[in-house]
């Protein structure tokens, strides 16, 4: 059963942001809501320039959509930290964008990391992923649904 919430009573949550905002953010929201999305990447480095801790089970957020208003409640299940050329298959399909091979999980996830607008989040513009490089692999659950 999924509950709702008012947005007052998600405002003392920490935000979770998807993407930037704009199409990519607004697609990955509606996969959240739908229940198709349970599993998210990010990069290490990115938690760490942001100055934010890495997340932990049984934290909760709210989602925050494209014109920053919260959207869902989410609680995270499972973290794991590894090399980019470790992720698996199942992680890339749980994220619900509709991969069906690494390969297409990955180039995406690199166009993504390797924009002029992630760059610049990183503070660095020459910034570029291998398989070494570590990403934080996050699984949650949709707790709940903000009214609008």
């Amino acid at each position: 059963m999924t509950l709702h919430y008012s947005p007052a009573e998600v405002a003392a949550l920490p935000p979770a942001e998807f993407g930037f905002p704009g199409p990519l953010r607004d697609q990955l929201v509606a996969a959240i809501l739908d229940g198709s999305k349970t599993s998210t990447t990010g990069l290490v480095i990115d938690y760490a320039v942001c100055g934010e801790a890495l997340p932990r089970v049984g934290e909760r957020s709210a989602v925050i959509d494209s014109h920053s208003r919260p959207a869902a409640v989410l609680e995270v299940t499972a973290v794991d930290v590894c090399a980019l050329g470790h992720v698996d298959l199942q992680h890339a399909v749980d994220e619900g964008e509709g991969y069906t091979s690494l390969a297409q999980w990955r180039a995406d996830h690199e166009a993504y990391w390797h924009s002029t607008q992630m760059r610049a989040a990183l503070e660095c513009p020459d910034f570029t992923v291998d398989d070494q490089t570590q990403v934080v692999l996050e699984r949650f659950r949709l707790i709940g649904i903000v009214e609008r």
